[in-house]
């Protein structure tokens, strides 16, 4: 009987993933964008010569007198595309974060997770880099790491790094059950944000919940959208406006936005999102 529900959940993320490569598949981006975001700082996209790989994310103009939050972010299919999910990076961003994701822009191939950590490991040495733009001003103790569908495999993944402060999961969920033990190491408050039962990966993320660590603080938030969310709306629509709340929240004390999340009449309880909550005070 395991090996049949292994074998069932396996197939249907792997389908999840193969749609999410062909459905989305997006024309390359242009060098630079418009500045974007819903945030006090509207945000724009960047690459370095120092992280190759990657797509960064961040205030047009850098913030003075605060720091920015560190957010690593894996795109769906494990695609390097870092501006595939540019309307809810950029939308992240502005809300005075530093966003890197995997990828450079409209870029090809896949990723893996050790890309995730590499983000963190560049912002971290940024901050205290002689001439570097970020000396000072990126706060390396509050760190995320987020992804969608495969890349949710991924922050899964990276999220044993004792550094991580919250893990981000989107529309994902462990392919197989020889996974679950990657569970057992998450150490920092979790939100996942899906689709609902369309989301080809919604069995995955709920059986992924009943086996959370017992005492670890985790929101689960469904909207019936499916497995392709609303990244593809302004600023990422929904998943955009509740993820950043979430990040606003878990890296920077808001409690305007922890207020979207707990209790029995959080501000997205009895919304269309399906919520819950586990340890969340």
């Amino acid at each position: 009987m395991r090996l049949s529900r292994t074998i069932r959940r396996a197939i249907t993320a792997s389908l999840a993933f193969v749609l999410a490569g062909a459905i989305l598949q997006a024309p390359a981006a242009p060098a630079y964008a418009a500045p974007g975001g819903t945030g006090p700082y509207p945000a724009d996209y960047e690459t370095t010569f120092r992280l190759r790989n990657h797509t960064i994310y961040r205030p047009e103009t850098l913030p003075s007198g605060i720091k920015m939050p560190i957010v690593a972010w894996g795109n769906g299919a494990c695609r390097a595309d870092g501006t595939w999910f540019e309307n809810i990076l950029k939308e992240f961003a502005s809300h005075g974060i530093l966003v890197i994701a995997n990828g450079r822009p409209g870029g090809s191939g896949s990723t893996n997770a050790g890309m995730l950590t590499d983000a963190i490991d560049w912002a971290i040495a940024e901050n205290t880099r002689t001439f570097s733009k970020y000396r000072g001003k990126i706060d390396t103790t509050k760190i995320a790491v987020m992804g969608q569908s495969c890349g949710g495999l991924e922050a899964y993944e990276a999220s044993a790094d004792p550094r991580i402060t919250t893990t981000g999961i989107f529309n994902s969920g462990m392919l197989d059950d020889s996974d679950n033990p990657q569970l057992a190491r998450l150490h920092a408050p979790i939100v996942y944000i899906a689709g609902g039962p369309s989301d080809i990966a919604y069995e995955n993320a709920r059986d992924d919940w009943n086996r959370l660590p017992a005492r670890l603080p985790a929101f689960m938030g469904n909207l019936d959208v499916g497995h392709f969310g609303t990244f593809s709306e302004p600023n990422g629509g929904e998943f955009g406006r509740v993820g950043s709340a979430w990040l606003k929240w878990r890296l920077k004390g808001d409690l305007t936005a922890k207020s979207l999340f707990v209790g029995p009449d959080c501000g997205l309880c009895d919304t269309e999102w399906d919520v819950m909550q586990k340890n969340l005070s």
